[in-house]
């Protein structure tokens, strides 16, 4: 780490002062999105996707356990992998512990992949995770939210991921997407974020921002920041 400037509290304070009114006015910036997020157009969703859980095969409805909200964790998981993606294992060690608050506000958290179940209960119980987790296997769930692909789209590093403005680097990728569900049953499609859009979710990153080291992925085979 390079030598880095040091001065005297007196004005370090005349400093921290004006890197306040930055993280302010980045505060009440965050504040405009999260409204302008919430003001999206909702779509409805009409295709029936079924999926495995412990408790047997559910529809999407039944995903919801009782509440209004619904947010999915897109995990990579592929069929043919004997493990999940280790990005993504990293993001998903911070669900656990926020299952019970997000109920507490009627919302329901959990991971949809496309593994077989066997496959994911076994993973979950390796890194001991207690978060919901259902395999989407055999249904266009995945594909249809922005996170599975061809091979060949995969080769051809086809420009269809995070609403067109990643290439397609793997069959695989990782997303998230929100739904609501009114109390007549309908489900409308609310929200997807894919990539950077992700670092909301990881606690550990946003204390890593606080640190003079920051995230220090540069020399990483996979940086994600």
């Amino acid at each position: 780490m390079a030598e880095h400037e040091v001065v005297a509290r007196a004005e370090w304070l005349v400093h921290r002062a004006a890197l306040l009114r930055a993280e302010k006015e980045f505060t009440r910036a965050r504040d405009r999105l999260n409204a302008q997020r919430r003001a999206l157009p909702w779509v409805a969703v009409d295709k029936r996707y079924m999926f495995e859980t412990p408790d047997g095969r559910q529809n999407l409805a039944e995903l919801f356990a009782g509440r209004s909200q619904l947010i999915v964790y897109h995990f990579m998981f592929h069929p043919d992998w004997q493990e999940g993606c280790p990005s993504c294992s990293f993001w998903a060690d911070n669900f656990t512990g926020a299952v019970v608050h997000l109920a507490a506000r009627d919302v329901t958290l959990l991971a949809v992949s496309r593994a077989q179940l066997a496959k994911l209960a076994a993973y979950r119980s390796r890194l001991g995770w207690s978060f919901p987790w259902v395999s989407s296997f055999g249904s266009d769930f995945n594909r249809d939210f922005g996170v599975a692909f061809t091979p060949e789209e995969a080769k051809a590093r086809a420009p269809l991921y995070n609403y067109g403005t990643r290439p397609v680097v793997n069959e695989e990728l990782p997303g998230l997407s929100v739904f609501h569900k009114a109390a007549g049953g309908a489900i409308h499609h609310t929200y997807s974020t894919y990539a950077r859009g992700l670092d909301m979710l990881n606690g550990a990153y946003h204390l890593l921002d606080l640190t003079p080291k920051g995230r220090d992925e540069a020399g990483l085979p996979y940086p994600m920041a």
